[in-house]
C-alpha cells in the first residue's frame, strides 16, 4: 500500500493567521512546542500537529479535536518556538471557528467554562468567580459536585458574594468591541 500524499491547502492559513495574529507559515516543524507542552498526555493532536494541520487545511479534523479545548494556554510553546508562534492563540482562533460553525466541542465542559468565563468578564470588566461557577454548574448540570469546596473557599473569604466592577466600564466595553477607548 502506497503512502497517501497530502497536498497543502492554504484556505485555512489566512483566516487562522488573521484571527490569531500568529505567523502560521513560519512553522518548520521542529517539535520544540510539543517537547515542552505539559498537556500532551491528554491531547489527541500534538501542538506541532495543530500548526501543520492548519498549514494543510485540515479544518474538520482540527475543529473536532480535543486539543484545541485542552490547551492550558501556559505559553510554553511560544517560549520554546524559534519563530515565536503562540499555539494557544491558534487554538483560540480554532475554537472561535468551531463555535461559529456550530461544531459540537470535543470537550463540552471546557467550552462551557470558556463561555461563562468570558460572559463574566464582559459583564463587569473582571471575573466574578462565584457567579461564574454558578453559571458553569447550571450549564453543565453538575449542581452539587463542588459544594464542599465552594463552602470552604467562602468561609476563607476566597469567594465574594457580590461582583466588583471596574472604574472605566465604557472604555472596557469599547476595547471589547475593538474601538479606541481613549488614550493609554
Amino acid at each position: 500500500m502506497a503512502a497517501q500524499q497530502v497536498v497543502p491547502s492554504p484556505h485555512l492559513v489566512t483566516p487562522v493567521t488573521k484571527l490569531s495574529g500568529q505567523p502560521v507559515n513560519r512553522c518548520y516543524q521542529c517539535h520544540k512546542c510539543t517537547a515542552g507542552c505539559p498537556v500532551t498526555a491528554a491531547m489527541d493532536l500534538m501542538p506541532h500537529q495543530v500548526v501543520r494541520y492548519v498549514q494543510l487545511g485540515l479544518e474538520e479534523d482540527l475543529l473536532k479535536s480535543k486539543t484545541i479545548w485542552q490547551c492550558a494556554a501556559c505559553r510554553t510553546c511560544i517560549s520554546r518556538c524559534p519563530n515565536g508562534i503562540d499555539i494557544a492563540a491558534i487554538n483560540d482562533a480554532l475554537k472561535q471557528r468551531a463555535l461559529a460553525r456550530g461544531i459540537q466541542p470535543a470537550l463540552p465542559e471546557v467550552a462551557a467554562f470558556h463561555q461563562v468565563f468570558l460572559a463574566s468578564a464582559k459583564s463587569k470588566g473582571r471575573v466574578h468567580e462565584l457567579g461564574m461557577m454558578i453559571a458553569f454548574k447550571l450549564k453543565t448540570s453538575t449542581y452539587l459536585q463542588d459544594v464542599p469546596l465552594g463552602l470552604k473557599m467562602f468561609r476563607r473569604r476566597k469567594l465574594r458574594l457580590l461582583p466588583e466592577g471596574i472604574k472605566n466600564r465604557q472604555r472596557f466595553r469599547a476595547l471589547l468591541q475593538g474601538e479606541k477607548g481613549g488614550q493609554q
